[in-house]
């Protein structure tokens, strides 16, 4: 017996019809590529999303089209998010720290028809526009006043194109299970592999990020996107925030720590969404001019994701700027959302310290996601918050194969998808991630977390940044090797920096050497490049290796 409820499906351009009519004055505010701040309102995207729908049937665009986005976070990309998925076709956004031969390799394999691009990527776009096999037309993101008086290209100007056309559309209405974005992985080895979103899965998505368990954003929050609109749909929040109305703050390619400080404090961002890089730039920028943020601002909330929140990042976050960090996990293939760190009513009357240790885990699965841990014969580990496994996935938003098949079969046979990450998940429902499976240390057939030795070395006040990878040793097969960057004009020794780290990690986990380097490698979401450190220290010499 089926129920007897209306069949209406999940489709993105509901979301934008439903800003328009509940909450269309709320604001959207841009810090533009031409450098301005433009203000909008989810009616203003609501119109324009929809005069580029209009502009796009002229153009000839099918359902189905890949339409590609090569853009910062800013109001055109987000009538992108509406104006290209509610016609039926495909936005794929390109990221534009990918090596100019990934980026030409992603948009041939997804045959893209058109190209969007900012401004500051006109070089980049006629460097690489003969090389893109199918595109048809590239739009360049800007007003008439801003478009190069020459150029090798033929452009079209964004906004000549979308005013030449009526606001009057109808969004058509077909099933909730095709697809409206694609996003290509930036960390695997390899060519890049898309995962193609459907209207389903980036609405249920949606529905999550707005919960109280999830990131609770509502109508009160004003949000700060630091986290691209490039890369996982800027996990969901321009979804998110149509859904529920909340003020969008857009930084566009300004991310130095004054910029973005300035942004948080005139614009009154109460959250803020982004890697720790982006963090320890704008710490960067307090110490540099003695800012006192508890003054200046009224931030509530940060959430981290993308890599590892060393607890010296929310530590410092609670007691200078007076903001909770919620450490969220998940990755491109989950859309992004898979744990969300909030604390259990039994943390309650938790000390900073006792909280902070809770804080430093990825935190508890979010309804929708099916996270279990298991050994290398795909047996199920337990809860025990001792057992490491591979952490396994599975959800109505979580990828079943990449686009056009690359890779091949990337579930297992109860349907789960390994993400890589090898974790523990304690009684709670916590889950810490300890290690990649490809970066784990393995030091007499012991597992090391890089991860947690990475996080202690971070809190000393000398490092910017540290990275541990696994070398080579005669009788322990690997030890571990800590690479760091030291903040700038502060010293910092060898010995000083494991003392430090004694008493604060497990004895036999203490680092056998540290090497001080003035930066570290990273891929193009700001993850660490492992790969590359065990490719330039891999005749590095422990010490303790006789």
């Amino acid at each position: 017996m089926l129920g007897l409820m209306q069949g209406r499906p999940l489709l993105i351009s509901t979301l934008i019809e439903h800003a328009a009519k509940c909450h269309p004055a709320a604001e959207i505010v841009s810090r533009t590529s031409e450098g301005p701040v433009h203000r909008c309102t989810y009616g203003d995207i609501h119109r324009r999303s929809k005069q580029l729908a209009n502009a796009l049937t002229a153009l000839g665009v099918s359902p189905g089209d890949r339409i590609a986005s090569l853009a910062w976070n800013g109001f055109r990309h987000m009538e992108m998010y509406f104006g290209v998925s509610g016609t039926g076709a495909v936005l794929h956004t390109i990221n534009p720290r990918l090596f100019p031969e990934q980026i030409e390799y992603i948009a041939n394999h997804a045959e893209d028809q058109y190209l969007f691009f900012d401004l500051g990527f006109l070089p980049l776009i006629e460097k690489l526009a003969p090389a893109l096999k199918t595109i048809k037309g590239f739009v360049l993101m800007t007003d008439r006043a801003h478009m190069p008086a020459d150029g090798t290209l033929d452009l079209i100007c964004y906004e000549d194109l979308i005013n030449a056309h009526s606001s009057d559309y109808d969004w058509p209405t077909f099933d909730e299970n095709t697809a409206s974005s694609l996003c290509y992985t930036s960390g695997t080895t390899g060519n890049p592999k898309g995962v193609l979103y459907s209207h389903r899965s980036s609405l249920l998505h949606a529905m999550l990020t707005c919960s109280v368990d999830g990131l609770a954003l509502g109508t009160a929050e004003t949000a700060l996107l630091i986290v691209p609109m490039f890369h996982v749909n800027a996990w969901g929040m321009p979804y998110a925030g149509a859904m529920c109305g909340a003020k969008l703050v857009m930084p566009g390619p300004a991310l130095d720590g004054a910029s973005v400080y300035a942004l948080m404090r005139d614009e009154k961002v109460t959250l803020a969404l982004g890697v720790p890089t982006v963090w320890l730039m704008l710490f960067g920028h307090v110490d540099a001019n003695r800012l006192v943020p508890k003054t200046d601002l009224v931030l509530r909330r940060v959430v981290i994701g993308g890599s590892s929140a060393p607890r010296a990042m929310s530590e410092r976050f609670e007691t200078n700027f007076g903001a909770f960090v919620i450490h969220a996990w998940g990755m491109t293939e989950m859309s992004p959302l898979g744990t969300v760190c909030n604390l259990l009513p039994k943390h309650r009357d938790f000390t900073l310290e006792q909280r902070l240790d809770i804080q430093a885990k990825q935190g508890r699965a979010v309804f929708g996601v099916d996270m279990c841990i298991k050994d290398d014969d795909g047996k199920l580990l337990p809860n025990d918050g001792k057992a490491f496994g591979h952490l396994m996935v599975r959800g109505p938003w979580i990828v079943e194969s990449y686009y056009r098949g690359e890779g091949g079969e990337i579930l297992d046979a109860d349907g789960y998808f390994d993400t890589g990450d090898v974790a523990t998940i304690d009684p709670d429902g916590y889950m810490q991630i300890t290690d990649r499976s490809k970066d784990v240390i393995k030091s007499g057939g012991e597992w090391i977390s890089s991860i947690d030795l990475e996080n202690a070395a971070v809190g000393h006040p000398a490092v910017a940044e540290a990275a541990v990878i696994g070398a080579a040793h005669a009788k322990w097969q690997e030890r571990p090797l800590m690479i760091v960057v030291k903040k700038a004009n502060q010293e910092l020794s060898k010995e000083d920096l494991l003392k430090f780290l004694d008493g604060k990690i497990a004895k036999w986990w203490m680092p056998d050497d540290v090497v001080f380097v003035t930066e570290l490698p990273h891929t193009a979401t700001g993850k660490l490049q492992k790969m590359k450190l065990r490719e330039q220290f891999k005749d590095h010499r422990l010490p303790t290796d006789a």
